[in-house]
């Protein structure tokens, strides 16, 4: 068992080891103010967003990218609420106040034809994108002022087909938030830590750019729409295997989207089964393998405690085994923490360091079996 137990752990160090060494490796980008020359197509799905679009509306209208450069398609996905008309009224203002120009901001319906109404409302926009580079952002997101500045000159300084960039939780003095933050931070460190060591694996729809040549070269999501959600991490994968080369992370502050994290512990369980519903589909081998040896080392956790109490081990065993995984998980999260700058989340660390390994061991057992509710419908296993 004692020989079980130092595999797992050191297994474990090696994968968050490589992703703190390949933290380091991922130069981080700095703007220069260059001519833009790309353009874009913004996709924006939404479905009862009318909380959250005010906000996103203020933030792109702060975009600093010229406006004949980039559209905006917002893609209803049958809302109930008053999100399409809280847009309209955006796009008639914008309309007479510029009467000559007009707006580049636009609604389409969702066109449905699978399982997945997100990968719909995706391809649904790129089927009617006027431009070469598609973006993806969530309605729920605030953009940065020279967020579509960061990927043109990131662009014209690679050969990128495909970039993933940063995203972030907005955070507010709650710990449930600071858990939820803590938790990003650290899929953020391994996402960098990824491509700082050439095995790409993570990615966030929030904050996604591609090239549309790229997307219906690839056929699109073909081939996981029977798998609701997925739309980022599936064409990822589908990308770093015809393009390896070519698929980069766009480390840069200028970068980074602001998102809203959940408001309470039974909508963060429905999120976390939905994104935990996709990992059996996954293909990136890397991937599977760094999922396995995480899960395992929170049951090892939960284990050791548990055998712990019934005197079955030492206690110092227990306690070196959580010294371990404590150290090296807040080497990674710092440095996350200092990128985003929200080294005051940090606070919460050891509390959220205690309840991690229950949460993620419960969400990986009810997602084998439980259906999620997610924008007012239930999707099933």
């Amino acid at each position: 068992m004692i020989f079980a137990y130092l595999i797992i752990i050191i297994l474990y160090l090696i994968v968050i080891g490589s992703f703190v060494y390949g933290f380091n490796k991922v130069a981080t980008f700095h703007l220069k103010d260059i001519t833009p020359k790309t353009t874009f197509s913004v996709i924006i799905p939404f479905r009862n967003e009318a909380e959250n679009l005010p906000v996103l509306l203020e933030s792109i209208a702060l975009l600093n990218y010229p406006k004949g450069m980039y559209e905006i398609i917002f893609v209803d996905d049958a809302s109930e609420d008053e999100s399409t008309g809280i847009i309209e009224n955006v796009i008639d203002t914008i309309s007479k106040k510029n009467e000559n120009t007009g707006t580049n901001i636009r609604i389409i319906k969702n066109e449905r034809h699978t399982d997945s109404p997100k990968k719909d409302a995706i391809t649904s926009a790129i089927n009617k994108s006027k431009y070469h580079w598609i973006v993806t952002t969530d309605a729920d997101c605030i953009l940065p002022k020279y967020w579509l500045d960061s990927f043109d000159e990131f662009i014209q300084n690679t050969q990128s087909k495909c970039v993933v960039a940063p995203v972030k939780y907005i955070t507010k003095n709650r710990f449930l938030n600071r858990f939820q933050t803590l938790d990003i931070l650290s899929l953020q460190g391994a996402t960098i830590g990824g491509f700082g060591i050439q095995k790409p694996f993570l990615c966030n729809g929030a904050n996604l750019a591609y090239k549309k040549k790229l997307f219906l070269k690839l056929n699109g999501f073909q081939g996981n729409t029977t798998i609701a959600s997925g739309d980022d991490i599936f064409l990822l994968e589908k990308a770093v295997k015809a393009y390896p080369n070519q698929v980069n992370y766009l480390k840069c502050e200028q970068s980074i989207v602001c998102t809203k994290a959940q408001s309470s512990w039974s909508l963060l369980i429905r999120q976390r089964i939905r994104w935990a519903s996709k990992a059996k589909a996954y293909n990136n081998w890397f991937s599977k393998l760094t999922g396995l040896i995480v899960l395992a080392m929170n049951g090892l956790i939960i284990s050791t405690f548990t055998l712990m109490l019934f005197n079955e081990i030492s206690p110092k065993v227990f306690l070196y085994i959580l010294i371990i995984k404590f150290n090296i998980d807040f080497f990674l999260i710092y440095k996350s923490a200092t990128f985003f700058n929200q080294k005051g989340v940090l606070k919460s660390f050891f509390f959220s360091f205690i309840i991690y390994p229950f949460f993620t061991v419960y969400i990986a057992f009810i997602s084998l079996f439980r259906s999620y509710k997610w924008k007012g419908r239930v999707f099933k296993k």
